[in-house]
């Protein structure tokens, strides 16, 4: 399952706030940006059939839920990128996000404190 642009601002919706029908959704996704209803029924509605999602029918109106959780979206997606743009070579996305990106000293302890405990997990 990977999720389009379009498909994660709606999941990301579903995971910030739960179970919600398309009209919660779309006034969620249209404080982002000009998006219409039909738009965003369609897309769940195929976000569905592609078992992104998951559907019950609460007093006529149908709720969806998130079929993926947001790790897992994450890191089908981080494995995709990773091997469609630097070929499968982690330091080289590490490489290019720290020259691009100006990490915070918090991140940069996370990102250490992350590299030590691989250091001692491989020995």
């Amino acid at each position: 399952m990977r999720p389009t642009d379009s498909e994660l601002e709606i999941l990301h919706v579903l995971w910030k706030h739960g179970p919600r029908t398309v009209r919660q959704v779309n006034d969620e996704l249209s404080q982002q940006r000009d998006i219409g209803y039909t738009t965003t029924l369609k897309l769940m509605q195929i976000m569905h059939e592609k078992g992104l999602l998951t559907r019950s029918e609460e007093a006529k109106s149908h709720v969806y839920t998130a079929a993926l959780g947001e790790q897992e979206a994450q890191e089908t997606l981080i494995d995709r990128f990773l091997e469609t743009t630097f070929r499968g070579s982690a330091s080289q996305l590490v490489m290019q996000v720290l020259g691009r990106h100006k990490a915070s000293a918090d991140e940069l302890d996370e990102i250490k404190k992350l590299l030590n405990n691989l250091d001692h997990e491989s020995h």
